[in-house]
């Protein structure tokens, strides 16, 4: 069977448990525990969302919130003889912002639901038969746990690669020697089990991470979708990531996406530049729309008329991977 690269949303989660797997409930959530941000962190984050008591609760609100973090660090860069631009609260906003932008991602990563075996089990069947490779949007652990359980995850020696090894991220982990033809798995946005040691990009272990856990790291992409590229760009694992990402879908035979919104602009163009040449398969859950119109959509959305659209009651009962 002819290699796939197959592109998963945040649908999955949605589909299993939509209140535990939404982003705002996991950003209200985080924003009132008591460990992370302190009263004063609250305050000036709530004033980038436009009011004095405002709770941030999907990524469209935090643009301001971005900007003002890059000036603190530009500040911050900014180097003068017992003086400094911002106050010592200022100059530590853009860690707090970080560390709740990881924990946001940590309370979405934190679950014991897993995937279903009537569709997790044909699809690491097929990635098994064909080293297809797997890119994710969403921070959650319902398909990497399940690909790390069943050995498709397995370091060098796995069908599917990330890069990362007990000493690291680097680029020269995804290369393919000695006639390997392992396919690429790839977190699009980052994981909070990604952290910094001392130059080095590390991955925890699944039971080592909790909310409590002592990992922040700038590896994770949650800000508004104008935004999204500044981010990637400065993560020297996420870049790469997005650097194989192009590799992915030019080595596939058909491009499949799976729960996404399609809202994603850094993605759609990327996608969109692939269409024009193979097939893209849209699996999403029904709702209401019209089958015509859907289609219609992702049409404009991918800049391509090869598209397939399947609208089903659960993403989840789709296993038709061949």
């Amino acid at each position: 069977m002819p290699r796939k690269a197959i592109i998963f949303g945040n649908g999955l989660g949605m589909a299993l448990n939509a209140h535990h797997f939404s982003l705002a409930t996991a950003m209200h959530d985080v924003w009132h525990l008591n460990h992370f941000l302190t009263a004063e962190d609250r305050g000036l984050i709530s004033q980038t969302l436009g009011d004095v008591n405002a709770i941030p609760q999907t990524e469209d609100q935090l643009d301001t919130l971005h900007q003002v973090v890059t000036a603190c660090k530009t500040l911050n860069r900014v180097l003068m003889n017992q003086l400094h631009w911002l106050t010592p609260h200022g100059q530590r906003f853009p860690s707090a912002v970080a560390r709740y932008i990881q924990k946001v991602a940590t309370r979405l990563h934190l679950t014991d639901a897993e995937l279903p075996p009537a569709f997790i089990d044909p699809l690491v069947q097929f990635v098994r038969q064909t080293n297809s490779h797997i890119a994710t949007l969403n921070y959650d652990r319902l398909l990497y746990g399940a690909f790390v359980d069943q050995g498709l995850l397995a370091g060098y020696d796995g069908n599917l690669v990330d890069g990362i090894y007990t000493a690291g991220f680097a680029a020269r982990n995804l290369e393919r020697r000695a006639g390997r033809n392992f396919g690429y798995y790839l977190h699009l946005h980052g994981s909070p089990l990604f952290y910094d040691d001392d130059g080095a990009i590390k991955k925890l272990q699944r039971n080592e991470l909790s909310m409590f856990t002592n990992n922040d790291s700038e590896h994770v992409v949650l800000t508004h979708v104008q935004h999204k590229r500044s981010v990637i760009i400065a993560s020297p694992i996420l870049s790469v990531y997005w650097n194989y990402l192009h590799r992915c879908l030019q080595e596939a035979s058909e491009i499949m996406v799976v729960g996404y919104s399609g809202c994603d602009v850094h993605l759609n163009e990327i996608i969109s530049i692939y269409g024009q040449h193979k097939h893209i398969k849209v699996i999403e859950w029904q709702a209401q729309y019209d089958h015509a119109i859907r289609r219609g959509q992702w049409v404009e959305v991918f800049r391509s008329q090869n598209i397939s659209l399947l609208l089903v009651a659960s993403v989840l009962g789709f296993n038709d991977w061949a």
